[in-house]
């Protein structure tokens, strides 16, 4: 997915030059605040993810922990993958909502936030989206949604 190929959290940063590594250290502090407890911090597809971990949901679409949120610095800026807002109409216009209402130029994907810094962002609707789901409703949604599947069939 991204190019990093650091093996720990703490490599990634120490690859980024000093001023994004700035911005990471804002955006790691805000998510590990106001992240639901349970979900694992860790590298994957060369990004930072706070996933469901395999002991808690071993049987997903792709044998790797669920992603519940990604962080990960780009070429030319960061951005932010946030699950709870992708796959939901409702929360995903209350989130532009809130990016309108605080002023803010919204750069979306279907998950995915992108930005330059930590200003770029209306925080009370990322905190917003991170706090959505306790780890236990994400696995039932997910589960819920995978029995609709071929594969969950």
């Amino acid at each position: 997915m991204f190019t990093n190929k650091a093996k720990s959290v703490a490599d990634y940063l120490k690859a980024l030059p000093a001023d994004k590594r700035a911005v990471a250290g804002e955006v790691l502090a805000f998510v590990r605040k106001n992240i639901p407890a349970g979900y694992q911090e860790e590298i994957a597809w060369g990004a930072i993810t706070w996933s469901v971990p395999l002991s808690v949901l071993p049987d997903t679409y792709n044998k790797q922990p669920l992603c519940y949120l990604a962080f990960a610095a780009t070429k030319s800026g960061f951005s932010l993958h946030l699950m709870t807002v992708y796959g939901d109409r409702k929360r995903e216009a209350a989130f532009r909502d809130e990016f309108r209402k605080a002023g803010k130029k919204l750069d979306m994907g279907k998950a995915c936030v992108r930005f330059k810094t930590t200003d770029d962002l209306a925080l009370p609707a990322i905190k917003t989206a991170i706090r959505a789901m306790p780890m236990k409703k994400y696995v039932e949604a997910y589960m819920a949604i995978r029995k609709t599947t071929k594969a969950g069939k």
